[in-house]
């Protein structure tokens, strides 16, 4: 039997290790308080395994303790751990707003924002005209009045949090009725029911699951009720057998009873989606001319925008929420208000938005377009690859990111079946996953399927690059 003992003892030292060339060149390109750690890490590995393998000579014998070897590792361990966590990707599973992927791109005058106002000094909370402190709502509050027809806005750092704040502050320990049709979850577990219990408020639900009426908030009214909550199903439908009350009677009602009237949109949308062959979403503006109090909606989905949540209404409740402490906690930094600020202006030349804001650049791309552009990238794929079946079909992209839930997209893919029995396509997927610059894609049964509409046009050619490298490294 093997003394396991012997293994242990051939372990080189520490000190050893770092003197190997591969890590002595990585101790001149990192500090050493990363380098360090990955040997130290590195030779107690190599140690458990030898424990692990202690009864087994055949894998004893299989351990490589050469420093050579192990200097290797240590060096792949380290750059592994000094390497960016946070990194740009290609996204090409055709899903529109993409939360798992950051939700979606901004404009370039938004990316132009951010490195204006990263790379110096800023009049964030500096009013440049009497030289005394101003707010920074002020960047973003009359633009968002004017294109959402309000009398004032907050944002805060997202639509959760202006939900919350906006419950917390004005409807604490006081009854808020909403429809049991409207009690939503969306992701992260965030759940109306939840979200109103953490504010104070006392939630009374009205109406059924399907049908929800008028009525039904006339009869719950009592003494300790503060507003009604109206909910837009964001990130699903209810069809057949179905009643709402729209926004216009809701709030007409509320005055009635002297009681307010919020509504949470949730994806936000300040453009008539019908403009694009897509169902319609209501609109914020629609909302407040309505008669809503207050209007709540995020800043990263139909908007184009940066992550935020947005409140606009009123200006004597956007004054009483402007004034809560929880305003400060919830408050936004100046990136998010200088690539707001950017998105915001180009909605003032709503002809332009389609051109300008990727994720209507996206939603609106045609059929034709997208079929000529996967044509051109089934063709250069077919020229690198000698491993893999390649065609293009029709198929759907979906808008995502709890907005539109049943719209479906017409999109060609590009759909690539490996022929090569050593790998498969999970194995390539997981490949092009990992890559310096890493591409997500869908995977349909043993078939990678690449859906061209959120891949830019300047991104086809690492696309094609990431795709045929990870075919070709099966066979080096």
């Amino acid at each position: 039997m093997v003394e396991f003992q012997n293994f242990l003892r051939e372990l080189p030292a520490v000190d050893r290790l770092l003197r190997e060339p591969p890590v002595e060149k990585l101790l001149g390109l990192l500090p050493r308080r990363l380098v360090l750690p990955a040997v130290q890490e590195t030779i107690e590995n190599c140690r458990r395994e030898i424990i692990a393998d202690q009864n087994d000579p055949a894998k004893l014998g299989a351990i490589d303790l050469s420093p050579a070897h192990l200097a290797e590792k240590a060096v792949a361990l380290a750059k592994k751990r000094a390497a960016i966590s946070l990194k740009p990707l290609i996204n090409a599973t055709g899903i529109v707003i993409h939360t798992n992927l950051g939700r979606v791109p901004l404009a370039r005058e938004a990316k132009d924002a951010l490195a204006g106002v990263a790379a110096n000094y800023n009049n964030l909370e500096l009013s440049p005209a009497s030289g005394k402190r101003g707010s920074r709502q002020e960047h973003l509050e009359q633009l968002l009045c004017e294109l959402c027809g309000a009398e004032a806005a907050l944002v805060v750092n997202n639509n959760a949090a202006a939900v919350f704040l906006v419950l917390k502050a004005l409807a604490e320990k006081r009854e808020v009725l909403v429809s049991r049709g409207q009690l939503v979850e969306i992701g992260g577990s965030f759940r109306i029911p939840e979200i109103m219990a953490a504010s104070g408020a006392l939630m009374i639900e009205v109406g059924t699951t399907n049908k929800t009426y008028l009525r039904d908030y006339e009869r719950a009214v009592t003494e300790n009720c503060a507003a009604f909550l109206k909910v837009h199903t964001s990130n699903y439908r209810l069809v057949g057998f179905t009643a709402e009350v729209d926004s216009a009677e809701l709030a007409a009602l509320a005055r009635q009873h002297n009681l307010l009237m919020f509504e949470d949109l949730g994806s936000g949308a300040l453009i008539d989606l019908q403009k694009f062959g897509l169902s319609p979403e209501p609109l914020v503006q629609d909302s407040i001319a309505a008669g809503a109090d207050l209007v709540t909606f995020s800043g990263d989905k139909l908007l184009g925008g940066p992550q935020a949540g947005i409140i606009v209404g009123r200006n004597d409740l956007v004054s009483d929420l402007r004034n809560n402490q929880l305003a400060r906690i919830l408050r936004v930094d100046k990136f998010t208000i200088a690539a707001m600020e950017a998105t915001l202006r180009l909605y003032l030349d709503e002809e332009k938005v389609a051109e300008k804001i990727p994720v209507w650049q996206m939603l609106s791309m045609g059929e034709d377009f997208l079929k000529a552009r996967a044509e051109k990238i089934a063709g250069q794929l077919s020229s690198a690859l000698k491993d893999a079946e390649i065609s293009v079909l029709r198929g759907i992209s979906r808008v995502g990111g709890g907005a539109l839930p049943a719209a479906e997209l017409p999109t060609w893919l590009v759909a690539l079946k490996p022929k090569n029995y050593h790998i498969s396509a999970a194995e390539l997927v997981e490949r092009m996953r990992k890559g310096e610059t890493p591409l997500v894609l869908r995977l349909q049964h043993d078939t990678l399927l690449l859906d061209l509409r959120t891949v830019r046009e300047d991104q086809e050619q690492t696309l094609v690059e990431m795709v045929t490298g990870a075919f070709y490294s099966n066979n080096t």
